[in-house]
């Protein structure tokens, strides 16, 4: 499962802040990169009085702020140009992002198109490489799910293709992350759940991933134990702090490990999903996750075991089948407690969605994440597990 290679490369922020009110540490930061701060959020952090705080704490450091709060859905390519607009407009230096992933990933776009030019979508694959230093980025997760205030990635959709535009170069990692677990209690229970798990869905795949490495085993393994053992409680107790800053945790290091040993088959049919039908990212990966584990376990049954031990809670032996089988079940379990259907029992018209299946494979296959996969799918076997899915 790992690289042939013995030589690895690790990519994080410059400063990784975290733990209860780490938020406050915002201003001190800023000021060390610039003088006028363009904070990328969202309305509902707006009305939680995250955005105001920001203010504040930005200017008790001499740090001037203007925000953009235009991101009301996933990211895709209009909010970049609108906040880039803003940013050129009030002469901003430095961007801070305050929220889920969606403001995390829009910040990132604009600080690298701010300095490198062109269109957000121009950096796919490598086309254009990021030479220039991005404006320095402040990113502040509000949800414990995405770890993309740890990650080099950005996922922006293009509005006229339909297209979730993958984008990894390093200049699209944050200069600071700053993980607060108090800023994750007020996430809802459904978005508690899905963000959640996104966070585990990175560990397993960056575990599973034909990329994966020692450095990125340690950050996935320990963030599968993490999520697992907490995840529920969060969901159903949102206000136990212990379970939030277990889940923030985990989600970080879930993200520094898939960052560095990248994602697989399941993110890569999950974003032509997100793309079509709007399913929220988090909630297509759960949909995806034992569909695609059960299709790769021949390829991957003794990384499969060492996740189901997570799950088994007996002192009962079990084989590496067995374990690995607990795994996939009591994933699906879980996602069934915190009331996470299949791609059915979201709505999505069936007819529609059998129609789309082989634009979504193709999309998925060029995403370059299947690749990674400890089986590799065929075009064939994609549309098959796209049908699966659908009522899995």
């Amino acid at each position: 499962m790992i690289q042939t290679t013995t030589i690895f490369k690790v990519h994080s922020p410059g400063t990784i802040v975290y733990g209860r009110d780490s938020f406050r540490e915002v201003g001190e930061y800023a000021k060390k990169l610039g003088t006028k701060a363009l904070i990328i959020s969202d309305p509902i952090m707006d009305s939680l009085g995250f955005v105001k705080q920001c203010t504040t704490l930005l200017k008790t450091h001499g740090v001037e702020a203007v925000s953009y709060l235009g991101v009301i859905t996933e990211p895709d390519d209009s909010y970049v140009t609108e906040g880039l607009d803003l940013l050129q407009t009030e002469d901003c230096d430095v961007v801070v992002s305050v929220g889920g992933g969606s403001c995390i990933d829009t910040a990132k776009a604009i600080a690298v198109v701010a300095t490198n030019g062109g269109y957000v979508g121009d950096y796919m694959k490598m086309a254009k490489v990021a030479g220039q230093s991005p404006i320095p980025h402040i990113a502040i997760p509000t949800t414990a799910g995405t770890g993309s205030e740890a990650t080099d990635a950005t996922v922006i959709t293009n509005i006229k293709t339909d297209v979730k535009m993958m984008i990894k170069q390093p200049a699209f990692m944050p200069t600071v992350a700053i993980v607060d677990p108090l800023l994750t209690i007020t996430s809802p229970p459904a978005i508690t759940a899905a963000t959640g798990i996104d966070a585990l869905s990175h560990a397993i795949e960056s575990y599973l991933s034909r990329l994966a490495h020692p450095y990125s085993n340690v950050l996935a393994l320990s963030a599968m134990d993490l999520i697992v053992n907490n995840i529920v409680r969060a969901y159903e107790q949102g206000d136990d702090i212990d379970a939030r800053e277990a889940m923030s945790l985990g989600s970080m290091q879930a993200g520094l490990s898939f960052s560095n040993a990248s994602v697989a088959l399941v993110h890569g049919m999950s974003r032509p999903i997100g793309a079509l039908f709007h399913v929220p990212h988090g909630i297509s990966n759960a949909m995806l996750l034992p569909v695609v584990l059960e299709y790769s376990k021949g390829a991957c049954i003794d990384r499969l075991a060492d996740l189901g031990q997570f799950f088994h809670k007996t002192k009962e032996p079990l084989s590496q089948e067995e374990l690995a089988h607990l795994a996939i079940m009591s994933i699906k379990e879980m996602c069934k407690h915190m009331k996470i259907g299949n791609l059915q029992q979201w709505g999505i018209d069936k007819r529609a969605y059998y129609e789309a299946i082989p634009k979504m494979a193709d999309d998925a296959l060029a995403s370059g994440s299947p690749a990674n996969n400890p089986k590799i799918p065929t075009k064939e076997e994609l549309m098959e597990l796209y049908k699966i899915a659908y009522t899995f």
